[in-house]
């Protein structure tokens, strides 16, 4: 498939990591995707897509228009039809924040179709994206669409959540919370409830992907692997916590993943993965 990507203009690039199209034929169509630091809005313009929580009974979210997602705290499942034609946004992990009014709790490890979320809005928005002739111009149509709907004034605390999580992004999470709070003048609940109002999780919890999102992206998928090197560089304890840690996000253990990723070496980067 092929992904066209760019980071928005200012101020939306305080919110948002880029605005993309991904259009084609995917190489494999039942992905994984674990957690990573980000929450998403899709614009779909070809065929449904479905969605499964493999951590619930429920059948799977069918979505033919577009969707809103939540920071995902474990992995879950996306089918995608023979031809994709997406237009989305990476939203940082707060960015969602000043866009919507619905809280970030209801929304992590969740999603929600863009209807109920703007109301009445999403045929408007895709007629719109849809009948651009290129991707650059249906990238402008969605970036002017979220300047529209941007807060003039930011919610209340996510100023301090912008820094603060901005802190563990460059750190790649490994600053400890008690210097986040040192750092931002407030006690550890005050800033765990202000991340949670915005974010969904606390900051340990965002830190905690942040972490892992830097050692899947660092390992060699089609190369050899030093799990300890990886895990030191990570900020983990030691190889076995990154066992762990691997195995509660993807549902395989290190060896599995790169058996995965050796097996379809055409296959996209990370993430997601094929889903066997």
């Amino acid at each position: 498939m092929d992904y066209v990507g760019q980071v928005p203009a200012p101020p939306l690039d305080r919110f948002i990591d880029d605005v993309y199209c991904l259009s084609g034929v995917p190489g494999h169509r039942l992905m994984t995707v674990p957690p990573m630091p980000s929450t998403h809005l899709f614009l779909n313009l070809g065929d449904p897509v479905r969605l499964r929580d493999p951590a619930s009974s429920a059948p799977p979210a069918v979505f033919a228009d577009g969707w809103f997602m939540g920071l995902w705290t474990r992995r879950f499942l996306v089918e995608f039809p023979a031809r994709v034609r997406l237009v989305g946004v990476h939203f940082k992990p707060w960015g969602m924040s000043p866009f919507v009014d619905v809280p970030a709790s209801d929304l992590r490890d969740a999603w929600a179709p863009v209807d109920t979320v703007w109301r009445r809005s999403v045929d408007r928005i895709r007629e719109q994206v849809g009948a651009s002739p290129s991707a650059a111009g249906a990238l402008r149509v969605l970036e002017a669409e979220l300047r529209s709907r941007l807060a003039a004034v930011p919610p209340r605390g996510l100023d301090l959540v912008r820094h603060t999580g901005t802190r563990l992004a460059t750190s790649h999470g490994a600053v400890p919370v008690g210097a986040l709070t040192e750092a931002a003048g407030v006690g550890a609940t005050h800033l765990a409830t202000t991340f949670k109002a915005h974010v969904g999780v606390t900051p340990k919890r965002v830190a905690r992907i942040y972490r892992f999102a830097r050692l899947i992206l660092s390992a060699d998928g089609l190369g050899p692997v030093d799990w300890s090197a990886l895990a030191h560089q990570a900020g983990y304890f030691d190889q076995a916590h990154l066992a762990n840690e691997f195995k509660d996000f993807t549902g395989r253990t290190p060896t599995e993943f790169l058996a995965v990723r050796r097996r379809f070496p055409d296959g996209p980067s990370f993430p997601p993965i094929p889903a066997e």
